[in-house]
């Protein structure tokens, strides 16, 4: 199994990313991502797994790859087609430098899932609404 990586370009959150694909979900059937530069290790991919989302220069979220096939874009370009689970899986944050394209992401590199078993943070409702949006936005809470 291999994942890839990529960044989230135009979204500023997750619950803009999940609006998007919403939309494209409902309007294009089924749920794709495009890129120009079509895996080579597609079989690893397609074998469970996932692409990592950077969203706001942080890897936030992944989804499933459940297929990758060939398409064109509007001007008859090929292109890859990442078919992709619905579910966006909210993964431990973290900090990602801007790069261009995807990349391939070994298993045992890429953030674990966020725990639904997590204790629920203690004393949040002390801090400025302002600073539990940042730490929000940072994925610290």
């Amino acid at each position: 199994m291999l994942h890839l990586i990529k960044l989230s370009v135009g979204p500023k959150d997750v619950a803009q990313l999940a609006a998007i694909q919403k939309e494209r979900l409902r309007t294009d059937p089924p749920l794709r991502a495009w890129t120009r530069m079509f895996p080579k290790r597609i079989e690893e991919v397609c074998a469970g797994g996932s692409i990592y989302w950077v969203v706001a220069g942080f890897v936030r979220v992944r989804q499933r790859i459940l297929e990758i096939r060939e398409e064109e874009w509007d001007d008859g370009t090929p292109c890859a087609a990442l078919v992709l689970d619905p579910a966006l899986v909210p993964v431990e944050a973290r900090p990602m430098k801007p790069f261009q394209g995807w990349r391939y992401l070994k298993p045992e590199e890429a953030p674990a899932d966020v725990s639904r078993e997590r204790p629920a943070p203690v004393g949040l409702d002390r801090l400025p609404p302002k600073l539990r949006r940042d730490l929000a936005e940072l994925c610290l809470i």
